[in-house]
């Protein structure tokens, strides 16, 4: 789970700029730090992080501040490894390989630790929240001369593989709590794998990509399809297959190389937001057909059926159960048979 590393707000005022350099330099890079502020009371930052296997994902947040990795800090002490901003919130600006680019909420941004570079936040005194995934450049599958260009450069994250990447490293941060040793350990592959999608289509090199980073990615867009139509009770292969430009045996061994099939998995998906809906106290008054319809099973015995054979319970009694003030001896979670 994330892990705070430092939190500024502990500190004497006169530390906080010190001790922020120093936790940045060990935990991502060394950089030459100056917050932006009139007193050195008004210096706030703070820094998590989570490992994925050989990833790392950090959640910044910070005052107006610059950030400056030069020549010589290179040479002092360089990982090597490639950085994907998402800004959060706030703003600031990237220079880094001769490009520069002012970034906003919800748009990435490639760094690359062997270049120098220099990033502004602010000016607004709110500050900027970031979320950064960093990796080793060998675990890169696109040669160096494709990638460099794309540095300190804005990178789509408004549709297609640009989007499925912000929307994964949002989640990660919401649901860092759930998260097993190795949930963590293959989601950093995953990330990495729309990591290279996105830089590949940019760069206009799909051909390069390995076909297991190829079809990782593939099976992101795909997933992420079935979430925005689950809805549709007429949500079937063929469907599914068409809207990727693939065909169904194809989309059949994708979910079968992911362990799963397609009709569990979209199974899985729409008792999940069952369940989520049924266990919303706002939403008690809802009835459970319409709940069940929402979410692709227009027929309530269909529905019934399906949850109960996927939890154990019909949807009345599960909601009953989710609902119950634990002062009358409610149950709490029920988990999945």
């Amino acid at each position: 789970m994330l892990t705070t590393v430092l939190d500024t707000a502990r500190l004497r005022p006169a530390e906080r700029t010190a001790a922020w350099a120093e936790v940045t330099g060990l935990a991502l890079v060394n950089t030459l730090i100056r917050f932006l502020v009139h007193e050195p009371d008004q210096v706030s930052a703070q820094i998590q992080t989570l490992p994925l296997g050989p990833v790392q994902l950090s959640v910044m947040s910070y005052t107006p501040l610059s950030s400056r990795r030069t020549a010589r800090l290179i040479r002092q002490s360089d990982p090597e490894q490639y950085q994907l901003g998402l800004t959060v919130a706030g703003h600031q600006r990237i220079e880094q390989a001769r490009s520069s680019v002012a970034l906003g909420p919800g748009e990435l941004v490639l760094y690359d630790s062997s270049r120098p570079f220099t990033a502004v936040s602010g000016p607004q005194s709110s500050g900027t929240r970031t979320v950064l995934l960093q990796f080793p450049r060998t675990l890169m599958p696109l040669p160096e001369q494709d990638v460099a260009p794309l540095c300190g450069t804005a990178l789509d994250s408004g549709s297609g593989v640009g989007r499925l990447l912000g929307l994964m490293l949002n989640g990660l941060v919401e649901t860092h709590g759930d998260l097993t040793p190795a949930d963590t350990a293959r989601l950093g592959n995953t990330a990495i794998d729309l990591a290279a999608a996105l830089l590949a289509h940019h760069s206009g090199r799909q051909a390069l990509l390995p076909a297991e980073s190829r079809q990782g990615a593939l099976f992101q867009q795909i997933g992420a399809f079935i979430a925005a139509h689950l809805h549709d009770p007429g949500l079937k292969p063929g469907t599914v297959a068409a809207a990727h430009f693939i065909s169904t045996r194809y989309l059949h061994r994708i979910f079968q190389q992911h362990g799963t099939t397609l009709g569990e998995f979209v199974r899985q998906q729409r008792i999940a937001r069952c369940r989520r809906d049924l266990a919303d106290p706002a939403q008690r008054t809802v009835p459970v057909a319409v709940i069940g319809a929402r979410w692709g099973y227009p027929a309530p015995s269909d529905f019934t059926r399906a949850f109960r054979t996927s939890v154990g319970l019909t949807p009345s009694e599960y909601r009953a159960i989710s609902q119950a003030p634990r002062s009358t001896g409610g149950r709490g979670e029920v988990h999945d048979r």
